[in-house]
Parts: C-alpha cells; structure tokens; sequence
C-alpha cells in the first residue's frame, strides 16, 4: 500500500531489462515505490519535471543525454535526490567520484545478470542507498572555480617534514563531495599528515585519491602499506583493508590489514583512530564527517581520551548526519563545525610551531 510516508522513484536506465530489475528490487520494499521509468538522458529530464519523484535512480552511461550531464540539470533545475546506478570496476571510479562531488548521495553497483551471485548483496545495497537518499540534506555543490580562484597553486616544499601531529578523517556517505570542499583548501604548509578513512570500494579510493590532487596543493596519495607519514600530505586509506598508524611522532608509518569490516564498512575509521591515538596522543586531532552509521565514534572518543582534540560536522551541512550524531552523543566535540568552516578548524588544531616548520 502506498502511503504519504512512501518515497516515490523514478528509475532511468537505458537497458529495459535493467529498468525491470531494478523496479522489482525496489517495488518489493514498502518504503517506496516506482513512480516512472526513463529510458536515456533526455526522457528522465522529461519524467522529473512531470512526476517530481523523491527519489531518482540515475544509470551513468546512456545516449542523448549521459548521467553526469542529467545530473548536473536535476541539481540546477530541481533539485532532489540522486543514487547513482554504476558498472563495476575502477574504470568507472573517475564517473562515479564526479557523480557524488555533484550532489547524488549514493552510488551502488548495477546487477550483473538475472541470476548474478551479487543479486542479494546489491539488493541491501540499494534499499540502503534509498533509504539514505530518502533522509539526505541537499546541499550547493562546491565550487571547484572559486576555490582555484582563491588558492593560486602553490610549489610543494622541497624539504618534506615526518609528521609530528596527525590529523585522521573519517567519512562515509556524502564523504565524496564533503572531501572535495575540504582537500582544495588545506595548505601546503599544514603541518600535520592527514589520512582519510573514506567507506569506499577498494578500485575507487585511487580515483578518489588522483580526484582531490588534481585540486589540491597538498600532496594527496592512496595509502599503501609502509608509506611514512609526512606534514602537509594526505593519505587516502584503500578500500577493503583497514589502515593503521605504527610507530612513533616523527617516525610513524601506515599498515595494512585484511580484516573483517567494522561499524559495516571498511576502511574502519574506528580502527584507523585507535591507532592513530595509541602513537600520537596528544598531537592527534580526530575529525567525523557526514555518513551512516556510528563508524569513528568509539575511535574519537579514544582520541580524545588519549589527549586529542576532535572536530565534528555539523547537522546542517551533513549529508546524512548518522555518524556526526553518534561521535558526539560517544565522545563529545571540541568544535562543532560547519563544512565551509572544516577547514579552519582543521589548521587551528594543529599546533602553530608546527606550521612554521614549513615556512622556513
């Protein structure tokens, strides 16, 4: 039964037999129904203006008019939310990054077949992506122009620093485009090493990573297994592992573990924080953006208990305000922040000698 609680879909693809899928997996959920089908770009600009659906299921990869461009018209024209239908594999990371820096909330990888092994998995994976999409903050897009405007690109240093403070970053849904705002505009001299726990795939955290150095003026990089953390570099964890920090201030390095998901998703913030408290105490700011779940909580509180400062988003510029709302209610704040001030707060955690180091 439909009810006024029941989000609408309209669902574009340009495969009939996809549209059917997928309109199956979603007409089986009582949470929503399906409103309209799209077949190609220009349809779906067409069926969201006639049936002003909640919800958009958007495929990438479609004649006339491809998903990006769709995208862009819904976020200026009429704004709502978007998941993202995407083909697997890291060929297809660079699209799907671009998707999410443009507002939709989601993406979840398109069944493969009829009898696909992966059918059940993508299912949960949907519903979860819409129910995600149903209570998503729309926030404007950040604007890459203005931000390269205001930062002329500036030369790295030539000597670089090992990492006396480090600041760790954990980011779920709407982590994408949040990143986006913030990497831009962190310093070179930022004299911390910054490691991100972004819930991403593993083939799309080196997009993710090759994404934010385009525009950024720190160094930004995939983490890999002994990498040495290094002041005004950051440090994108992979996909499918959990990273940690070893060592000590100065000396510290980053580890690789095959594990078993934490808070649902891997990379583990949580355990990606605990280190990160266990080797830098004091000199560890901990930082929790937008996302689901309570992944980063239990590690912000030990960061905090270990010395640490920490800094959380607030509800207003959140996507999805899951994981803000948890590491506040386990850990509490230093600041509460909005995403336009991340940045600043960031560089006020970090120690001003530190900063120096840098400029000399």
């Amino acid at each position: 039964m439909i009810t006024t609680a029941t989000r609408s879909v309209l669902i574009v693809d340009d495969s009939a037999f996809m549209r059917k899928l997928i309109g199956e997996m979603i007409a089986a959920h009582p949470g929503f129904h399906v409103v309209g089908f799209a077949r190609d770009g220009v349809d779906a600009m067409t069926q969201v203006k006639r049936l002003d659906p909640d919800i958009v299921t958007l495929d990438l990869e479609m004649p006339r008019l491809d998903g990006l461009d769709v995208l862009q018209r819904i976020m200026a024209e009429s704004p709502r939310a978007v998941v993202v239908l995407s083909a697997g594999g890291a060929q297809y990371g660079d699209a799907t990054l671009r998707a999410l820096e443009l507002g939709a909330v989601d993406f979840v990888r398109k069944p493969s077949g009829p009898v696909s092994l992966d059918l059940p998995v993508i299912h949960d994976r949907l519903i979860g992506a819409l129910a995600a999409a149903a209570r998503a903050t729309l926030t404007a897009p950040p604007s890459i122009a203005a931000r390269t405007a205001a930062h002329a690109p500036v030369a790295s240093p030539i000597l670089r620093r090992a990492a006396q403070h480090v600041v760790v970053i954990a980011s779920s849904t709407g982590g994408p485009r949040a990143l986006a705002e913030i990497m831009p505009l962190l310093p070179a001299t930022l004299g911390a090493a910054v490691v991100v726990a972004q819930h991403l795939p593993g083939e799309f955290t080196a997009a993710l990573a090759n994404r934010l150095s385009r525009s950024s003026v720190v160094d930004v990089c995939e983490a890999e297994d002994g990498m040495q953390l290094y002041a005004g570099a950051v440090y994108i964890a992979r996909g499918g592992v959990n990273t940690t920090i070893t060592g000590t201030p100065g000396a510290a390095s980053l580890r690789q573990h095959a594990a078993a998901p934490r808070a649902g998703a891997t990379p583990s913030a949580d355990v990606l924080f605990e280190s990160a408290a266990h080797v830098f105490a004091a000199e560890c700011t901990g930082v929790v953006l937008t996302g689901m779940g309570r992944d980063g909580s239990l590690g912000l509180k030990q960061i905090r208990a270990n010395g640490g400062r920490a800094i959380v988003q607030d509800k207003e510029s959140s996507a999805i305000y899951g994981m803000p709302r948890a590491a506040l209610a386990e850990a509490g704040a230093d600041q509460v922040v909005s995403l336009s001030m991340m940045v600043s707060a960031i560089i006020g955690m970090v120690p001003r000698e530190r900063l120096e180091w840098l400029t000399v």
